[in-house]
């Protein structure tokens, strides 16, 4: 029987033939998502209902689908992020699920400097009036010697603190498990949600999504921020309230936001975009040519690994040895 791989994220092999390359010279049949979008679910379950392996981007892999997949033994996260992913389902049915997480560390490092200066600097502002004919001035705010609040010092929230060591910034950090090294390193300093919203003039995110990052950042939090602040979201969209965070632009609460991440995707709705105050991006924080590449590879040898009966390289959950003895395990930040 030949043996399926699904594979969805439309990036996939884009900058290098080699990620699809490794999977089809081992006699995989590839099945491609053929639309230019995340798959609904109903979609993705009839491409999986006789699939052995799940190559994933952002679409939703619900319990309907893995409890109608009864070949699938591995889904591979390509990206971080595994919220997408019904894990307690894929563990009942002892389904491996992986992820690459340290491909895409420093473009997504990259892309949230670079959204603090556009947003702060308003570059696309300024970019969209010259292409009208327009010689107006834009009047912004400085990276360089302001505070600037992390949330969330993970692999990329290190990524983004060490950058920032370049515009003398003062660091606030904030994470469930602090690591003094990591502070002394970027002469940062660990301290409280409440004292990073009312003192940082730039807040990072940089945190998973879990129920207890769910809409971490609302209203209330909005309110503490000062006004001068600019938020930056490029971990996961459901922590950020939009509602909350549309209505504090519009009345001022706060400067600006820059984000690359939505609570629905493709983003819907125009309150955040209608904004003069917004920089958006289509979740394109690991689109690098380099990222790309690396992410691919890691996500194939991933489902190459499971299906060949070895341990693959960043377990998520349930892996099973030869034996049939299952495993837990989570990939570190």
């Amino acid at each position: 029987m030949t043996i399926k791989v699904v594979v969805t994220p439309r990036s996939f092999a884009a900058t290098s033939p080699l990620p699809l390359k490794v999977l089809e010279e081992r006699g995989y049949s590839i099945v491609r998502n053929q639309l230019e979008r995340p798959l609904e679910v109903d979609e993705l379950l009839e491409l999986v209902r006789d699939a052995d392996a799940l190559i994933v981007g952002i679409d939703k892999v619900t319990r309907k689908i893995i409890e109608n997949a009864p070949r699938l033994q591995v889904i591979s996260k390509y990206g971080v992020g595994v919220d997408n992913i019904d894990l307690e389902a894929a563990a009942e049915k002892g389904i491996i699920v992986t992820n690459t997480p340290d491909v895409n560390t420093e473009a997504v490092a990259d892309l949230a400097v670079g959204l603090m200066l556009a947003a702060a600097r308003r570059i696309p502002q300024a970019d969209a009036s010259m292409r009208q004919g327009q010689w107006k001035k834009f009047m912004g705010m400085s990276l360089f010697g302001k505070t600037v609040g992390i949330l969330g010092t993970g692999r990329i929230g290190r990524a983004v603190a060490r950058r920032l060591l370049g515009f003398s910034t003062k660091l606030l950090l904030y994470d469930v498990c602090p690591d003094p090294s990591l502070a002394a390193e970027v002469r940062g300093e660990y301290v409280g949600l409440e004292q990073i919203l009312r003192e940082a003039d730039y807040i990072s995110v940089h945190l998973p999504l879990v129920p207890e990052t769910r809409n971490l950042i609302g209203e209330a939090e909005l309110r503490l921020m000062k006004p001068n602040a600019v938020l930056i979201n490029t971990s996961r969209g459901g922590i950020v309230e939009e509602k909350a965070l549309a209505r504090a632009l519009r009345e001022g609460w706060i400067r600006a936001a820059a984000l690359d991440v939505y609570a629905e995707e493709p983003l819907r709705g125009r309150e955040l975009l209608d904004l003069e105050t917004t920089v958006l991006t289509p979740h394109i924080g690991a689109y690098t040519e380099e990222a790309v590449m690396r992410m691919g590879l890691e996500a194939a040898e991933n489902v190459i690994s499971v299906l060949e009966g070895r341990r693959p390289k960043n377990v998520v959950s349930c892996y099973r040895t030869h034996e049939g003895e299952a495993n837990g395990g989570s990939a570190s930040r």
